[in-house]
């Protein structure tokens, strides 16, 4: 009985081993959504899939040159990506299982100051697109913009929405409770079903909300009018009690959230 239960314990903990690899890789593809990473990374499975292949049909010379690729492919790719890997080591140290007290902060500032930026541009009919990014990397869309990379002010995204100055056109994109790029493009959606009264920068919004999880306001120059995007989700004509209450429920953490990570700290801790 006790070697049955042995076995049990044995063939349960190899499941979670093979779960936790999954979520180990799923998050890395999450991470490198959207950034040139994903390009490298179909390159790399056709160079797999030219291995297999003349290793299979015994073509030694391509299955030589696809091994020193390889040998020296990893050199190459730590190189190319030591942008990416250090970006990602600091999203690690910044997850929710090591924030403390001033992440409640950072992210309560950030929506006062999105709150009076959008307030200021809709009462005068000032047009603004400001992407947030989450989980997904938006990289291919920074290296579109204008660089600033300094913290996020409703000054300062007022002054970058006025019109007729050089960053106005194109969208703002935050990372990191920064104000990364200004003038950046996104993708427009092709969706028929977008109302056709709304313009370019819905379109643009939609259509980051399809390709990445991140989360977009949209200030109408027209109507003055908020809509805000996220998983290809158009929410229209906000009042400023919804999007302000939905911008807290996606962007600060909840108290459940942190006495979680403090209770896994606390085990952690005793082991």
């Amino acid at each position: 009985m006790n070697l049955e239960l042995f076995l049990r314990q044995i063939n349960i903990m190899r499941i979670i081993d093979v779960l936790i690899v999954w979520w180990i890789i799923y998050r890395l593809l999450v991470l490198i959504k959207g950034t040139k990473a994903v390009t490298i990374l179909r390159g790399i499975g056709i160079l797999v899939v030219v291995k297999l292949g003349s290793w299979y049909l015994g073509l030694s010379t391509i299955s030589w040159l696809t091994d020193q690729i390889i040998n020296w492919g990893v050199v190459a790719l730590v190189v190319i990506f030591q942008p990416e890997i250090r970006r990602g080591l600091e999203h690690l140290g910044r997850s929710s299982l090591f924030k403390r007290q001033y992440a409640y902060e950072a992210e309560n500032r950030l929506v006062d100051e999105l709150d009076n930026a959008i307030q200021y541009m809709s009462k005068r009919h000032i047009g603004a697109l400001i992407t947030i990014q989450q989980e997904t990397g938006l990289e291919e869309y920074i290296e579109t913009g204008i660089s600033i990379d300094a913290l996020v002010s409703s000054q300062l995204l007022i002054n970058t929405f006025i019109p007729n100055t050089p960053l106005h056109d194109g969208a703002v994109i935050i990372r990191d409770n920064r104000l990364a790029v200004a003038a950046a493009y996104l993708p427009l959606s092709e969706n028929p079903t977008i109302p056709k009264e709304l313009g370019t920068r819905h379109r643009a919004a939609v259509g980051i909300s399809e390709v990445t999880d991140a989360l977009t306001i949209v200030v109408s120059e027209e109507t003055g009018g908020v809509t805000i995007t996220r998983n290809s989700e158009l929410m229209v004509d906000l009042t400023r009690e919804d999007y302000r209450n939905y911008l807290v429920k996606q962007l600060v953490p909840t108290e459940e959230d942190d006495s979680l990570s403090h209770r896994i700290r606390r085990l952690l801790r005793r082991k």
